[in-house]
């Protein structure tokens, strides 16, 4: 799945045109999943090794078009992790994606997509 969302936000696009919150509930848990798997790729490929998965949260939707996503973690030396990320256009079949990803407050990496085999020219 490297590429994050295209698949996710294509469940997430069924489940808002569904109407059906727990398919909603379960479509916002993959993308935090795809959230977590991306950010231990990401930080594992530049040499940072966390004690334990993100634990992300979605801390509740705009409008359908707009997903949040806020993770924390820790490093195995103790650094505090935080990853903010938005989906904008998440309804759409071209969302656009941004994560910012922080460990002991310094800003590692900002990019349009996260995990193994991203590559955007802002990524």
């Amino acid at each position: 799945m490297r590429r994050l969302p295209a698949a996710v936000l294509a469940i997430l696009l069924a489940a808002t045109m569904s109407g059906c919150k727990v398919m909603q509930r379960i479509s916002d848990g993959a993308y935090r999943n795809a959230v977590t798997d991306g950010v231990v790729d990401e930080l594992g490929a530049r040499g940072i090794d966390l004690r334990g998965r993100p634990d992300c949260r979605s801390p509740g939707r705009e409008t359908d078009s707009v997903v949040r996503v806020d993770c924390t973690a820790r490093t195995t030396t103790g650094e505090p992790v935080t990853v903010q990320g938005v989906a904008h256009d998440a309804d759409t079949e071209r969302p656009r994606e941004s994560y910012v990803v922080t460990v002991g407050g310094r800003e590692v990496l900002r990019k349009s997509c996260l995990g193994l085999g991203c590559e955007h020219p802002n990524g």
